[in-house]
């Protein structure tokens, strides 16, 4: 299929590495879709891992939802004249 693409800036890095290897045009963008623009073999994605204690008992958070939507609701009655 024939089509005409508008590549942003890094994509088009992306393509310019992989033809700079010899690799055509065509097969470096059928490539790059195919494996999701991933530069090397093996690379995995992650997310950082936040270590400490909880600021509250999530085991009490229906608990802690109705009590702070009961206080919410009890400020504004009481706001009303």
């Amino acid at each position: 299929m024939r089509t005409t693409l508008t590549l942003d800036p890094d994509v088009e890095q992306i393509i310019r590495e992989r033809t700079a290897t010899g690799v055509s045009f065509k097969q470096a963008v059928n490539d790059a879709i195919r494996d999701g623009g991933r530069r090397q073999a093996g690379y995995t994605f992650s997310t950082p891992v936040f270590h400490g204690r909880y600021l509250i008992d999530v085991t009490h958070a229906n608990q802690l939802a109705a009590d702070l939507e009961d206080q919410a609701l009890a400020e504004k009655v009481a706001g009303q004249p």
